[in-house]
């Protein structure tokens, strides 16, 4: 394949900018429309318009861009989640749990990554890559929890409880209701495996809603 003119090798560290904007554009395509597992680096070389060798100044491995979607996918959430609470003087545990599950269920992408993150994107990176996407991590966690004491009265382990449960099985209950159009086929014509296809908001919301009330109980 040849590089279309405006892949050329970037110059600057604003062209740099573009190029990764692009190639993480792309890896999200690929990944909402086939799953994240099933993308390959060439996948992602090809929608972009890259040689894959080029790609490859970019990003370390494929797991590297996808990696950087989760860090992304963090961000994300976690500011529609706190804008949700923030909104809130006052809430209950259902009302809370309700806003994590609308939150991540609407964001399928990042609930297919939440369950590749810990599996396999975090083992084909550099160190350097792991520690930068934990801090990510672990500074959302911090905001989030700290609209979750606001509300619930949460201390902070029962806040990272409660965030790793939710992002946990978010992930979970996503692989689960996306197993692919013949299996999802099995499920939905033998009655004895109705049980088996997911719907991941109304039961994240049951699970936290669970959880929550034990917690505060």
């Amino acid at each position: 394949m040849t590089q279309p003119a405006s892949f050329h090798r970037a110059r600057s560290a604003e062209a740099k900018q573009v190029r990764e904007a692009a190639i993480l554009e792309a890896a999200r395509t690929l990944g909402r429309e086939r799953g994240i597992r099933d993308v390959t680096l060439t996948d992602i070389a090809a929608q972009v318009g890259m040689h894959k060798s080029a790609l490859l100044r970019y990003f370390e491995t494929r797991e590297r861009i996808f990696l950087e979607l989760t860090a992304q996918g963090w961000r994300e959430w976690s500011a529609a989640l706190r804008a949700l609470l923030q909104a809130r003087d006052a809430a209950d545990s259902a009302a809370v749990a309700d806003a994590f599950a609308a939150t991540l269920a609407a964001r399928p992408v990042f609930c297919d990554l939440l369950a590749q993150a810990p599996l396999n994107l975090e083992r084909n990176v550099s160190l350097e890559a792991v520690r930068d996407f934990k801090l990510v991590t672990l500074h959302e966690v911090a905001l989030i929890g700290a609209e979750v004491d606001r509300l619930l009265g949460l201390d902070e382990q029962q806040a990272l409880d409660l965030i790793s449960t939710a992002t946990g099985m978010a992930g979970a209950l996503w692989q689960m209701a996306s197993p692919g159009p013949r299996i999802r086929e099995l499920y939905v014509t033998d009655p004895r495996l109705g049980h088996a296809v997911v719907e991941v908001e109304p039961r994240l919301r049951r699970i936290l809603t669970a959880f929550l009330a034990g917690t505060t109980a």
